[in-house]
């Protein structure tokens, strides 16, 4: 049995993982964002308007993609289109503007990430993929990895973008093994480690970040099986009729709440709330909580919700979450969601990857 490659048509065994023609790996589509390209200090000297058209970490076909909210901005000096390494213009010497938002919609899940009003760049990183199935209108499955720089560090965006590409590669990496989930994130999460740790230089610069993956095993008759995991205080959500948070924060905050010091209220409002008791780094112990990693099955339709604190800062609860998920398709919800944010105050990088997950489908049986 063969077909074509999406990416150029040449045909393919359905055992292959790559096209041999053009390379691209077959059954899936994925993206990172924010592109290598416009991170300052990258090494690129893409113009523009061609690094957003390139931003995907493998050609996407049958999907629509944006990158920002609205139309790129060029040099503000002379109108150029061409920036050095370090991400001044290579016409006229000013320094490049800052992309304040990308997005995508691959159908399957959406994402956007957003600099925020107060930070000078994006230090969060999203990255997904979708693996196509059998059923062309169901996919097989969906990996979504989320990571938010830890701005105390050096260089957080290198950590961010480096651990939500490892993970999502070893994730599928995986998936494609037919290892259990739970083995399939724990891979993301080491070789994420693994990535961040390898960001950091002799002299001693330690890039870090947080991380929260999930792995949406989608069945054939609706429902799916959800599988996260995660270090620090980036979260997970299943925002349903009866929503919930998956994950358990990396805090001082949440440790004092685990030892009956304080309450959760409490505990969140004082100033440990964001102190990580367990991060991506070069000086991360890489010891992770017991319950890091955790299982949902559900039959029931909802959205699955990635996030960095600079959404649950100013919306901590499912609930409220859920009001928007639960009116509004997957890329306008995501958009409303980064939007309260920013009216909130968008003290910080906000990013969202949203995943509907449809109701099985009646048998017609009678209970």
């Amino acid at each position: 049995m063969t077909a074509r490659c999406p990416g150029c048509g040449t045909f393919a065994a359905d055992t292959d993982r790559f096209c041999e023609a053009c390379g691209r790996k077959l059954g899936v589509r994925l993206i990172a964002l924010p592109p290598k390209e416009f991170r300052p200090g990258s090494g690129s000297t893409v113009p523009v308007a061609e690094a957003a058209r390139n931003a995907r970490m493998d050609p996407v076909s049958g999907t629509t993609a944006t990158f920002e909210s609205s139309p790129a901005t060029d040099c503000t000096g002379c109108g150029g289109t061409e920036f050095d390494p370090d991400g001044y213009c290579s016409s006229c010497g000013e320094l490049g503007p800052e992309r304040d938002r990308f997005e995508a919609d691959l159908g399957t899940t959406c994402l956007v990430t957003d600099r925020g009003l107060l930070h000078a760049r994006n230090e969060d990183a999203v990255a997904a993929a979708v693996v196509e199935g059998a059923n062309p209108e169901r996919p097989a499955a969906a990996v979504i990895t989320v990571c938010d720089g830890v701005s105390t560090s050096e260089d957080p965006q290198a950590a961010s973008g480096a651990a939500v590409r490892a993970g999502l590669d070893a994730c599928l990496t995986a998936l494609s093994e037919d290892l259990p989930a739970e083995d399939c994130v724990m891979a993301g999460l080491t070789a994420a480690a693994a990535a961040v740790k390898a960001v950091g230089t002799p002299d001693g610069k330690s890039p870090s970040c947080t991380y929260v993956s999930a792995i949406v095993q989608f069945e054939a008759d609706g429902g799916a099986v959800v599988t996260v995991a995660n270090v620090g205080d980036s979260r997970a959500y299943w925002l349903s009729g009866d929503p919930q948070r998956l994950t358990v924060d990396d805090t001082l905050a949440q440790a004092m709440v685990d030892n009956g010091l304080l309450d959760a209220d409490t505990a969140m409002d004082g100033p440990h709330a964001h102190v990580l008791t367990r991060w991506l780094g070069a000086d991360s112990e890489h010891q992770w909580s017991a319950n890091c990693v955790r299982t949902l099955r559900t039959t029931e339709p909802g959205v699955l919700l990635l996030c960095s604190d600079g959404l649950w800062n100013y919306l901590p609860e499912a609930a409220a979450l859920s009001r928007f998920t639960g009116t509004l398709p997957a890329l306008p919800a995501a958009r409303a969601l980064v939007e309260h944010a920013l009216g909130a105050g968008g003290k910080d990088n906000i990013t969202v990857a949203l995943v509907p997950v449809p109701s099985r489908a009646s048998t017609g049986d009678t209970p």
